[in-house]
């Protein structure tokens, strides 16, 4: 993976953290514990701090930066969705942010919520605990059930699964100029979109 020190500040990964070769850090980047970091994500430490603790995810194509003294944080299980942007906020413990949603400087996202797919979350805005934000600029919809935080805990519960498959498996290789019979399927999960539960 592409890692950078910036000023004499180098990122840290943590050794049971899993950090896709194509993910770029620069400077003052913190990963932590069992966390997941997707193909081609971005975290710029080049002005603000930003944090990943343990368990959390940044999937594929996500950016993560902020404002100079500032830290940009997603909690213990925070679930960032594929390339949702975070720019100086905070995401809470076991909080979802939704593919290409964005997340602005100062918002805080509660524990246990979820910004859905394409919000926009506008600068300083927070947001209780357990709650459903949509829409742009995001506002709050709902309160979410016990079964749709299980449901959102179960997909974090998931990547932290993928962590350590990738850890232990995964490999650069060649393709195959053809599908071979038999051909295996990765893992499988019991997890299902929430439109099939």
């Amino acid at each position: 993976m592409p890692v950078y020190r910036l000023e004499g500040v180098t990122p840290v990964v943590d050794p049971t953290a899993y950090v896709h070769p194509t993910a770029v850090l620069i400077g003052d980047v913190i990963i932590g514990p069992h966390c997941y970091v997707g193909p081609n994500a971005s975290l710029r430490g080049d002005f603000g701090r930003l944090i990943l603790k343990e368990g959390a995810n940044l999937q594929d194509n996500c950016v993560m930066h902020g404002f100079p003294d500032t830290d940009t944080v997603v909690e213990v299980d925070g679930h960032i969705g594929h390339g949702a942007i975070l720019h100086g906020c905070r995401v809470e413990r076991n909080a979802m942010v939704g593919m290409n949603a964005v997340v602005m400087d100062g918002a805080v996202i509660g524990e246990e919520s979820i910004v859905a797919a394409n919000a926009f979350v506008k600068a300083g805005f927070e947001c209780p605990p357990r709650s459903l934000m949509v829409g742009s600029p995001a506002k709050v919809l709902r309160t979410l059930s016990d079964d749709e935080v299980k449901w959102k805990s179960e997909g974090t519960h998931e990547y932290q699964v993928l962590t350590r498959r990738c850890l232990a498996s995964i490999e650069l290789c060649e393709p195959l100029t053809e599908v071979e019979a038999d051909r295996p399927r990765v893992s499988a999960s019991e997890v299902k979109p929430k439109y099939r539960s």
